[in-house]
């Protein structure tokens, strides 16, 4: 049995992230979903709202489960009994920073590969950052994004500029 991981931060997921995962669980008999946090970004969503974003959309793919990690991802994957991580590719730039990170992964876990996959055409410009932007202007994004994580971008945004007239 063949088990891969698909680390992310997901903030929030796209409908990049879900294609990339559906492709993985079909070529995987086991996919985790891993949300992480990364140290350099500034999340919308809570770990748990992204946990929970993710196992809603995720609810129909019998082989997918999403988990949370914390510390390097290598040694989640070797936690869980992985052998693969799953990276997602869309341009040149992204190309760069992700070999850096498998080779420096592989330095570390040799016996841990890293797979490279490209999104859908249509999804290759797509980045949560960009999205996340576009929604707080107000813009719908549910091409680009499910219907569940629009809904629930809105709902955060409102709440939180809610919280600021407060002030």
């Amino acid at each position: 049995m063949t088990t891969a991981v698909y680390p992310g931060t997901f903030d929030p997921p796209t409908n990049g992230h879900l294609d990339l995962i559906r492709r993985a669980s079909r070529t995987f008999d086991k996919l985790i979903v891993a949300v992480g946090i990364h140290a350099e970004k500034h999340p919308a969503f809570t770990k748990e709202e992204r946990l929970a974003l993710l196992r809603k959309l995720t609810k129909r793919m019998r082989n997918v489960t999403v988990k949370h990690y914390d510390g390097l991802l290598v040694d989640f994957v070797r936690k869980v009994k992985a052998r693969t991580i799953i990276r997602g590719i869309r341009t040149v730039t992204d190309f760069e920073y992700e070999f850096q990170l498998a080779l420096m992964n592989r330095n570390m876990a040799p016996e841990i590969e890293t797979v490279f996959i490209m999104p859908a055409e249509e999804f290759s410009f797509v980045s949560s950052s960009l999205v996340k932007q576009a929604v707080e202007l107000g813009a719908d994004m549910t091409k680009l994004i499910p219907r569940l994580v629009q809904t629930a971008m809105k709902k955060k945004l409102s709440s939180g500029r809610a919280a600021k007239d407060e002030l």
